[in-house]
């Protein structure tokens, strides 16, 4: 471990922060620390830029309440960037997306994997940028209504198809109603995180029960 004084931060005395989720690791946002911002960062354990269209210090979550709890904070070999590893309490983008990062710009069909993140990604460009033609931002185009009317109708097809035993269909109708769901989070602002957050408090819920259960 360094002290502060050993970073090379460029002419405006800026250097990058690279803001990483610490569960899912997906890159939040890009922003700017001072020297000043990046004390106040270790202090707090919340993490604070410096704003260059303000030209001022932004504690992250200040006004919004989506505070950026610290980590960990790395440099790279040449000591001129940063990693901030945080658990954030909110979306980390102005626009109210999980992430700034949403549009694709490349993707090796070959290469990259499929996962529930880089769907809900695809799914919020869709919200943000909207594409004529497609049928994600049709939903959103049309509204919350509109959008729960969808997650109903797709939740009668799952079990209409697991009634019938059907489990090649009711995998198919699952994946419908995933999709649904999913952009009813986005519309909502309800990230990937809050699911796993709920799950992860019911599952202690659960096991305190088991062990009281056991101990009876």
């Amino acid at each position: 471990m360094f002290h502060i004084d050993e970073l090379k931060f460029d002419e405006k005395g800026l250097i990058p922060a690279i803001v990483v989720d610490a569960d899912t690791k997906k890159v939040l946002t890009l922003a700017y620390m001072n020297k000043e911002s990046l004390k106040i960062s270790m202090e707090k354990g919340l993490t604070c830029f410096w704003s260059r269209s303000r030209q001022e210090l932004w504690l992250k979550g200040e006004t919004s309440g989506n505070y950026q709890h610290i980590v960990s904070i790395t440099a790279d070999c040449d000591k001129d960037a940063l990693t901030v590893l945080v658990k954030k309490d909110g979306p980390a983008c102005h626009l109210g997306t999980d992430s700034c990062f949403n549009e694709t710009v490349y993707e090796s069909e070959e290469l990259s994997a499929f996962s529930l993140e880089s769907l809900m990604t695809l799914i919020e460009g869709r919200k943000i940028n909207k594409q004529e033609g497609s049928y994600t931002t049709y939903l959103f185009e049309k509204g919350i209504d509109k959008i729960l009317k969808k997650v109903g109708e797709e939740c009668t097809e799952v079990i209409i198809a697991g009634k019938a035993d059907d489990k090649k269909e009711t995998i198919y109708e699952i994946a419908d109603l995933t999709y649904h769901v999913m952009v009813m989070m986005i519309e909502m602002g309800i990230s990937l995180e809050d699911i796993h957050n709920e799950l992860a408090s019911r599952h202690v819920i659960d096991k305190k029960v088991k062990q009281e259960k056991m101990t009876k």
